[in-house]
């Protein structure tokens, strides 16, 4: 199968211990906008990110890139891919579609998927987004969006098991702007949006930044707008043989993340689950073969 691309942020991210000081605030400078921010003259970036040009063309060339015009076409296709929708996502794989099943053209995407994005996670980002989850002095609050809120439900019922102060927030409701009037600096959201961005969740996640909210964003390898308020954030690779994304990888971060929170102060989430199956036996929830 071929590999999927990096994207230009992944190159970032891979090559940022070989790159000097000047370049490291140039990529930084990059990814505070990213992707837009490489979209205009060399000159302007240069300036913006206060280096001079020829640390751009250098910075540029360590990327892999042959100059600053093969640069900008890789970031003029991966803000093309980012508002693909299910047709032309569809028509992408059929023109390149291989003779084997559907099963294993799938998995095999899924799979690559899988090992390109744990090649990405830094282990001390995912423990941060375990520790703040899991901080039961804050209060925590789970967001998806039209497609996502399933995976954000997900998160909510495992975690609403192991702590208290937990909220599942509808993004595409009217009624979330009252969510944030409770929200205590410090408190934090975990949210979802993969591309086709929904414009509600970035104001969403604008809003409780602006009152001190910490964010944990899982997102898509383009990186959703929100990233610029997240303090961690997991890009998934999610392009597979469909007119749809695959959340496949995400929902491995996310089990992951739940498995690794339940032991943080396990005696206390012991206790509490305890209570929660003793309430299920009460109310015959489940079938018991006994």
């Amino acid at each position: 199968m071929t590999e999927p691309l990096a994207t230009i942020s992944d190159r970032i991210h891979q090559h940022i211990d070989r790159l000097t000081r000047a370049e490291r605030q140039l990529a930084q400078a990059i990814l505070e906008n990213y992707p837009v921010s490489g979209l205009g003259p060399l000159a302007a970036l240069a300036k913006d990110a206060e280096v001079s040009a020829p640390t751009v063309v250098r910075m540029i060339r360590k990327l892999g890139f042959e100059g600053y015009a093969d640069f900008q076409r890789a970031l003029r296709d991966e803000m093309k891919s980012k508002v693909e929708g299910p047709i032309a996502k569809h028509d992408t794989w059929t023109e390149g579609a291989s003779s084997g099943h559907v099963l294993n053209r799938f998995t095999g995407a899924a799979i690559d998927n899988i090992r390109h994005t744990l090649a990405q996670v830094d282990p001390d980002e995912f423990d941060r987004a375990c520790a703040l989850i899991a901080d039961t002095g804050h209060a925590l609050y789970i967001v998806g969006g039209r497609v996502t809120h399933t995976l954000a439900e997900y998160l909510f019922l495992h975690l609403q098991m192991m702590r208290p102060g937990v909220t599942h927030i509808q993004s595409t409701s009217n009624a979330w702007p009252h969510y944030l009037l409770d929200l205590a600096e410090g408190d934090v959201f975990v949210i979802f949006d993969i591309r086709r961005y929904e414009n509600n969740t970035l104001k969403l996640a604008e809003m409780a930044h602006r009152r001190g909210a910490r964010i944990v964003l899982f997102t898509d390898q383009w990186r959703s707008p929100v990233n610029a308020y997240a303090e961690v954030c997991f890009g998934s690779r999610i392009v597979v043989p469909s007119a749809w994304d695959s959340a496949v990888t995400t929902l491995l971060l996310v089990e992951s993340l739940i498995a690794s929170a339940q032991d943080v102060n396990w005696s206390d989430r012991k206790q509490r689950m305890q209570q929660l199956e003793e309430m299920f036996d009460q109310t015959g929830l489940f079938r018991k073969f006994t």
